[in-house]
């Protein structure tokens, strides 16, 4: 088992977080006040803990949900009546959310919350930390958490306050969206010069040097969506950054998966910045990221996976992603579960015992209480057999069997609860390589000696046993990164800059282009009066 304070340096911290989720400007308290401020280097490293503590607590639902189940990547219809949650995931995939979405609140209050902690982290080490090298790592890691976390918002709702004073109480208005890239970008510069230069254990899970250049050239590649001003050739400045430090490479074909399975950690070659996550970390905003085996499993192959529960097994991706993974000799494939499921020595039939009613609920012979043995066939298409509007597929075998599954975090069969220990990546290597290419591809300048094309093949060449690519476009480009980053909560990202947000797939149909961004939600302008509604939506 994986320990979190092993890679962060953090002890279990006894620490009470009353924060505003909506409001950056209500006052922040923990029991670290000015009567006990940290006064040695293991006091400073406790109250750094609540920020990355705050940002791993919502990391894998908010985040994710919003930034994969509005896209083709993933969907979540109900199944008799389960997961209808008040159309909050139906909302999702049919763009058609409002400000009281309960997912689209989470993410809001989630980056809000790092933030806010975050100021209090730095205020509090600014007042109690003596000057010198220290000092200036750690308060430029927590000033590239609160980056990232504002990066986060400005992607994901556009014109975002900007509150970094604590103890600043009044509420903040919307800053332009351009107003908060150029605040983001400052604070990563800035950061950069003193932030730890070294990768692996000693900064795992904590912002490197190269965390901040990873995270700007994301900016610069988005920069046109976010600022109206192309960004190529600085994009491709900041991957060079990541590139000539040497410190990461492309996994190799052979361990692919691996970078994702439980045992997952520093280790990984290609991991600028993951998200740690121990199940048995049980302190407030520690938990281990449970959606994926309890929501992506079929409920069949507990078994299987040696699952110490019955996942839940809603979701599942669609055939239009799925398209991509259109090689036959691409490791990538084998993160999928489709079509006919044999237990792992790959001979044995997963099979399943229930009725003829119970693995069709529409079956109509007098004969429906039978039983019936059938082998678990996973099949591609949604259909909402039971009811279009509430849009349930029905609560029978075959419903449950219905979509592909991703199994990229792969199910940890060691956790004694629902809890994971995947690590999470947020910046990858492979990432950078392929920013880069687009960045070319785009109009930026080729550099290093490297093409767009040779990038993708460097990153290819580690993937598949195909013949590398002798050309290269946009639209291949983008199905790389479909295969690439599947479930690592880029896509939607990747959708709004290529094009293809109001796309048709699924049963979506719904083509406004203001809903690149979200509203800001109800409870939000509730509690700070000077937010404004984002275009499109009702003010």
């Amino acid at each position: 088992m994986k320990k979190i304070s092993k890679y962060l340096g953090l002890p279990i911290l006894m620490v009470v977080l009353l924060w505003s989720c909506e409001n950056l400007d209500v006052p922040i308290t923990t029991q670290l006040t000015p009567e006990v401020f940290p006064q040695n280097s293991t006091q400073y490293i406790q109250t750094t803990g609540p920020v990355y503590a705050a940002f791993r607590g919502d990391f894998a639902f908010s985040w994710w949900w919003t930034q994969s189940l509005t896209t083709d990547e993933a969907i979540m219809p109900a199944r008799g009546g389960n997961w209808f949650d008040n159309r909050n995931y139906i909302a999702m995939h049919y763009h058609d959310w409002t400000a009281d979405n309960g997912i689209v609140s989470s993410l809001w209050d989630w980056s809000s919350r790092v933030i806010g902690t975050s100021n209090q982290a730095i205020s509090i080490l600014n007042e109690s930390m003596p000057e010198g090298a220290e000092k200036a790592t750690t308060i430029s890691e927590l000033k590239t958490m609160r980056a990232i976390s504002y990066f986060m918002m400005m992607d994901s709702y556009g014109n975002v306050p900007l509150d970094t004073l604590y103890g600043d109480f009044s509420s903040h208005a919307k800053s332009d969206r351009k107003v908060v890239f150029e605040f983001i970008e400052k604070e990563l510069k800035k950061a950069i010069p003193n932030l730890n230069p070294a990768s692996g254990i000693t900064t795992y899970g904590r912002p490197n040097k190269q965390t901040a250049n990873a995270l700007l050239a994301k900016m610069y590649l988005n920069a046109e969506v976010y600022t109206g001003t192309q960004r190529y050739n600085d994009c491709v400045a900041a991957c060079d950054a990541v590139i000539s430090s040497g410190l990461y490479a492309v996994e190799p074909r052979t361990t692919y998966l691996q970078m994702f399975y439980p045992n997952n950690g520093p280790q990984m070659k290609e991991f600028i910045f993951a998200v740690p996550f121990d199940p048995a970390a049980t302190t407030v905003g520690f938990n281990g990221q449970m959606y994926h085996a309890r929501y992506d499993v079929p409920r069949s192959e507990r078994a299987k996976f040696g699952l110490p529960f019955t996942p839940s097994a809603p979701r599942s991706t669609l055939p239009e992603f799925y398209a991509n993974f259109n090689d036959a000799n691409d490791i990538r494939n084998k993160q999928w579960l489709t079509g006919l499921q044999f237990l792992n020595d790959g001979v044995t039939p997963v099979k399943v015992t229930t009725t003829k009613k119970g693995y069709d609920q529409f079956y109509t012979g007098s004969d429906g209480g039978a039983s019936y043995t059938y082998q678990v066939d996973l099949t591609p298409n949604i259909v909402l057999r039971q009811n279009v509007t509430l849009f349930d597929c029905g609560n029978d075998e075959i419903a449950w069997n219905m979509g592909y599954r991703n199994v990229k975090f792969y199910p940890d069969a060691t956790s004694t609860s629902r809890n994971q220990n995947n690590d999470v990546p947020f910046l990858r290597y492979s990432d950078v390589l392929l920013m880069k290419a687009e960045a070319i591809l785009r109009g930026g300048n080729a550099t290093l000696g490297h093409t767009a094309l040779s990038l993708v093949n460097m990153v290819r060449d580690n993937r598949t046993t195909t013949a590398p690519w002798t050309s290269v476009t946009l639209e291949d480009l983008y199905k790389e990164r479909s295969r690439e980053f599947t479930w690592e909560a880029w896509h939607r990202n990747d959708m709004i800059r290529f094009g293809k947000y109001e796309g048709q797939w699924g049963f979506k149909t719904n083509t406004d282009t203001y809903r690149r961004i979200f509203p800001i939600p109800t409870n939000a302008r509730v509690l700070n009066p000077a937010l404004t509604q984002n275009p499109g939506y009702p003010q």
